[in-house]
């Protein structure tokens, strides 16, 4: 892609879709559309969006707006062990930065060396989620932040004592002034480290500025894996979009290997019986960062997970219909592989906050 189309393609993806079609050609609506990953598809007779760029503009609510000084706060916050019964754990505990913003272990550890029944979900990108947790129960970022606390298997606290604790702390009773114009409360809590999540993306991937023109940017190999991945091996059935995943619950027959005995999944929220055994579809971007995978970290490499896929899924009464056989070969296996490495975004700087005293 010359100079010219870049910044073309630059000024479109600044004033949005809304604007290309206000009298734009054809060619840059497509342009534009297949950026954004707005384009349609046809996959196994199913129209679904494709794979692009993410969008230029962070969603953010207008009841929580983000700017430095709540962010801030908000990564104080993520990193404070205080937020738990035992003042050891934190967001960033079990979400750890260098590690994916995830946990490498099958399933987390919280207070008391309890034994969580899921696998910690990589924080990355879920600014773009319109629902959190592997079932969806929390229905924006917010909800989400305060959850855990008041897990008894995680953090184990109350809210009440939660915020008792932190305005007994000078530091962040000036801050909560300064950033909410109120003494420390729960709702100060969850906007602030929901802020702070909302700056967590990944991005600028190979596979990005393969799509912006640089034709190098991917292996002959993760080109090909992509080709696999939008057509014989089905996965943009489910991870599609910019964000690679249709933020949609599905039942994958998953063997359930951690310390629950069954989950349920998406039943518990919605009780459903369509909904039993099914979970989020995860994002790729990144995805090798955050193993292990899966709802209860029942593979640890992507090889067992796309192995798994490949034989169409575990055996279960609710397994999905989208779920079939791919009869790939070990070098296509090795091709997908390649391309789901190339989702790897740019690293992330980073620092450790310094928390008040």
């Amino acid at each position: 892609m010359n100079m010219q189309k870049k910044f073309q393609v630059a000024l479109l993806l600044l004033f949005g879709v809304t604007f290309v079609y206000q009298g734009s050609s054809i060619a840059q609506q497509e342009l534009v559309l297949s950026l954004t990953g707005k384009r349609t598809i046809d996959v196994a007779g199913i129209r679904i969006p494709d794979i692009g760029l993410l969008p230029t503009a962070i969603p953010v609510p207008a009841t929580n707006l983000n700017y430095k000084q709540k962010i801030k706060l908000g990564k104080q916050l993520y990193f404070d062990g205080r937020l738990s019964q035992n003042g050891a754990i934190s967001c960033a505990f079990c979400h750890t930065p260098g590690l994916g913003f995830a946990d490498p272990k099958q399933v987390s550890i919280g207070v008391g060396g309890k034994q969580g029944g899921r696998q910690a979900p990589t924080i990355y990108n879920t600014v773009f989620n319109p629902v959190q947790f592997w079932d969806g129960r929390a229905g924006s970022l917010e909800e989400q932040a305060i959850g855990p606390i008041v897990n008894p298997v995680e953090m184990a606290e109350t809210h009440e004592n939660v915020v008792d604790k932190l305005n007994n702390i000078q530091g962040y009773v000036e801050q909560f002034q300064a950033v909410f114009g109120t003494a420390v409360s729960m709702q100060g809590i969850a906007e602030a480290i929901a802020a702070y999540e909302r700056t967590i993306i990944s991005t600028n991937s190979p596979f990005d500025q393969y799509v912006l023109g640089d034709k190098t940017a991917m292996s002959e190999k993760a080109q090909r894996g992509m080709d696999l991945f939008k057509g014989k091996a089905r996965c943009i059935l489910c991870h599609n979009g910019s964000n690679f995943t249709d933020n949609q619950f599905h039942n994958l027959g998953v063997p359930q290997v951690g310390p629950m005995k069954e989950d349920l999944g998406r039943y518990y929220v919605t009780r459903r019986p369509e909904d039993t055994g099914a979970f989020k579809t995860p994002t790729l971007r990144s995805i090798d960062e955050t193993a292990p995978y899966m709802h209860d970290g029942a593979f640890k490499t992507l090889e067992e997970v796309v192995d798994f896929l490949d034989n169409g899924g575990g055996k279960n009464p609710n397994l999905s219909p989208m779920m079939k056989p791919l009869d790939l070969s070990k070098e296509e296996k090795n091709h997908l592989i390649a391309f789901l490495m190339a989702l790897k975004g740019e690293e992330i700087p980073f620092e450790f906050p310094t928390l008040p005293e």
